[in-house]
């Protein structure tokens, strides 16, 4: 039962990065914010600006994002 959890709360993990990609590769190619997907791009900076300025703490939070990402 766990397995099945984690194999599908994995996949739903891919598909959602395969959508951000995707809302990444459309916001270059249009230079705007896609309808139904947003300002990809600017939300990513945001987050991105947004731990950099915490210091220690968004370090250890990308960290901890990074170590869950790549474990399998």
């Amino acid at each position: 039962m766990i397995k099945k959890t984690k194999a599908f709360l994995a996949e739903i993990t891919e598909v959602g990065f395969l959508l951000i990609a995707l809302g990444v590769v459309a916001g270059i190619l249009t230079g705007d914010s896609v309808p139904f997907i947003g300002d990809v791009v600017g939300n990513i900076t945001g987050l991105v600006n947004q731990l950099g300025s915490n210091g220690l703490v968004g370090l250890m939070s990308v960290g901890v994002l990074a170590w869950i990402f790549t474990k399998k």
